[in-house]
């Protein structure tokens, strides 16, 4: 069976190194989204929608967006799962600490149009 594997990150200089991490433990995708939390939203250190059309230099260096990375891809064995622990938290370190980063998996009960990759090549996954 399928499981979403999901990591939002807040760390954004380490996004590239976990991409290049999850493409060398063998995932053949990732979906990447911009994405804050509720407590910087909170604090009105999240995404802006008060920045007018034409903002000057001074008002977008004033309101600097903190965002996260929001990473998912989708992988067919436990076994794939345990690897993507390990490679992301040999270039995140420990997760558990403050403003680190989650990590979780989601059982996919059904999913059509996989692309799976096999010596570089990309083929149709039997979904």
């Amino acid at each position: 069976m399928y499981q979403m594997v999901v990591l939002v990150l807040d760390e954004l200089e380490v996004v590239s190194d976990v991409l290049d991490a999850w493409e060398g433990a063998g995932v053949s995708g990732v979906t990447i989204l911009e994405s804050t939390g509720l407590g910087r939203v909170r604090q009105n250190r999240g995404i802006r929608d008060d920045i007018p059309f034409m903002p000057s230099i001074e008002r977008l260096l004033q309101t600097r967006e903190e965002e996260h990375r929001t990473l998912f891809s989708l992988v067919d064995s436990d076994e794939m799962v345990d690897k993507l622990i390990d490679v992301t938290t040999a270039v995140t370190g420990d997760l558990n600490g403050p403003n680190r980063g989650i990590f979780f998996v989601l059982p996919v009960s059904r999913a059509v149009g996989i692309r799976t990759r096999t010596e570089g090549n990309f083929e149709e996954g039997d979904g």
